[in-house]
């Protein structure tokens, strides 16, 4: 099936793409990887009046950490962050191998995707995880959209039409802090049944001074759990107490059941995994982020 017709708009840089979106209105899209949003053409689930193609934006280019933040520009691919995180952040390498397939991140963009809003996607869960943002442009200034405030529902974000996302920031953990990340799927590759990431960090004490533990595919937006945060804060992060922390965190879940899986499904896999991802998180306590 071929898209329907569009007009293209070629921005040469984000003052370019933001005059587009505001001229064209909530017709437009805007296309930087495209591997979301040309598949949704070719099916005709998307029908944009006008694409505003952002790839010549020199300004829209970067990634680069400062003070344990890391800033990803709207045209970093995905397979950019991959290679910094090798040695920048464990838990983003380990988490950006399961994000589809090679030649895919080759082409998607990080921020594309954390627009798209995917639900099962991975790098949303870990946006919220690591207490990120998402930096858009409109005609007249910009402002932040942090990870708790931008997923409103599948597939949609508090971004408005004639808003551009310019950048995103990942707050790396804190040093010594260990992480942990695992999900279920069909097969590698393919968007998660459930998946689940989890940050802790002690204090000198022994208890537990920073604690994030986030969800995603089971339900229509990512899930940061604060019951199961809660039930480790400030205590010894013993196994029963990490079995509690993960019981508690999948009982506050409510997914939806569909042909992939059942809701009940979901619920107890949710339960394994994050006492899966908390024990490892706390094995790495204490190592290099």
């Amino acid at each position: 099936m071929k898209p329907p017709p569009f007009e293209y708009v070629a921005a040469s840089s984000a003052a370019d793409a933001v005059e587009a979106l505001r001229h064209h209105g909530d017709e437009a899209k805007i296309l930087a990887g495209g591997q979301s949003l040309i598949p949704m053409l070719a099916l005709r689930l998307a029908r944009p009046s006008a694409l505003v193609d952002i790839n010549r934006c020199d300004d829209l280019e970067g990634l680069a950490e400062f003070g344990g933040v890391l800033t990803v520009g709207a045209l970093a691919r995905q397979r950019d962050l991959e290679r910094w995180a090798r040695t920048g952040s464990p838990l983003l390498s380990e988490a950006l191998g399961w994000v589809a397939h090679a030649p895919i991140r080759n082409r998607g963009t990080v921020v594309g995707n954390l627009v798209h809003a995917d639900p099962a996607s991975e790098l949303p869960a870990l946006l919220l995880c690591l207490d990120g943002s998402v930096l858009v442009r409109r005609k007249g200034g910009e402002r932040v959209i942090p990870a708790d405030k931008l997923y409103l529902a599948p597939l949609t974000t508090s971004v408005e039409f004639d808003e551009l996302a310019t950048s995103a920031r990942f707050q790396l953990p804190p040093e010594g802090a260990g992480w942990g990340f695992a999900e279920v799927a069909r097969r590698h590759g393919d968007f998660a049944l459930v998946g689940c990431a989890a940050v802790l960090a002690l204090d000198g004490a022994g208890a537990v001074s920073h604690a994030r533990l986030g969800f995603f595919g089971v339900g229509g937006t990512p899930v940061r759990s604060a019951p199961g945060e809660a039930a480790l804060m400030g205590r010894e992060p013993t196994p029963a107490r990490v079995v509690e922390a993960a019981k508690a965190a999948a009982a506050a879940l409510s997914p939806d059941g569909d042909l992939h899986a059942s809701a009940d499904y979901r619920k107890k896999v949710a339960a394994t995994l994050a006492e899966r991802v908390l024990a490892a998180a706390l094995s790495r306590c204490g190592k290099s982020r």
